[in-house]
């Protein structure tokens, strides 16, 4: 097994122990997207209307639980000190962490948010967008998430300052992310999906570099 694909599998096994963060954004996400509707009433036009905004931000959120200890522990316990002298490169270090954090929380949230639209009352081909646009936006979630990560890594509660960081950077996904659900409610083609696509690959591209600088940087200090 090649460095990136077993520091890969090791980050999704501790995602998924009791206390990784998985689980939580999981229960999180589905918490709130569930007690939402109960307040808004059981106006299916409007429940529809806000879906794609209500689960997109939960969806942001939920992810938002996972990522201050994306390098935090390996800081703590020595590992990200042995990680930047091993073979494998900060970049490719800082991928295959942000990779381990999509795949542990955002592919697993695109899912069951596609099975939770039901309580919104969206039609299949609505759900289909949004489940759609989720599998496309959230790996920018994660890849943004990282930068934000490694910029707070030595910041004591730097949790507490990561989603004023992040959360800015990441309104651009939720913004295209709901209008290509309202785009197939409203049977309208207004571009959000290609949009969506562009914004989430330039900044999977481009999140290494900037969070493998970030890491460094605390790391030198």
């Amino acid at each position: 097994m090649t460095p990136f694909f077993a520091l890969l599998v090791r980050d999704l096994r501790l995602a998924m122990r009791t206390g990784g963060g998985a689980l939580l954004a999981l229960g999180f996400f589905a918490t709130v997207v569930t007690l939402i509707p109960l307040g808004i009433g059981p106006d299916l036009k409007l429940l529809a209307r806000v879906a794609a905004g209500v689960l997109w931000v939960s969806a942001v959120l939920a992810a938002l639980l996972a990522l201050d200890r994306l390098f935090q522990a390996d800081f703590e316990d020595g590992s990200l000190d042995q990680l930047a002298l091993s073979s494998l490169s900060l970049e490719a270090m800082t991928f295959a962490k942000a990779l381990a954090h999509w795949l542990a929380t955002g592919l697993p949230i695109s899912i069951l948010a596609a099975l939770l639209a039901v309580l919104y009352g969206l039609p299949p081909a609505a759900t289909g967008a949004l489940g759609l646009s989720l599998l496309i936006g959230t790996p920018a979630v994660s890849a943004i998430g990282a930068i934000g990560a490694g910029l707070t890594l030595s910041i004591r509660r730097g949790g507490l300052i990561l989603p004023l960081i992040v959360l800015p950077l990441m309104s651009p996904a939720v913004i295209f992310g709901a209008s290509v659900v309202l785009a197939v409610l409203d049977g309208i083609s207004n571009g959000a999906l290609m949009l969506l696509s562009a914004f989430s690959l330039l900044t999977v591209v481009l999140s290494p570099f900037a969070a493998a600088a970030a890491v460094r940087l605390n790391l030198a200090t």
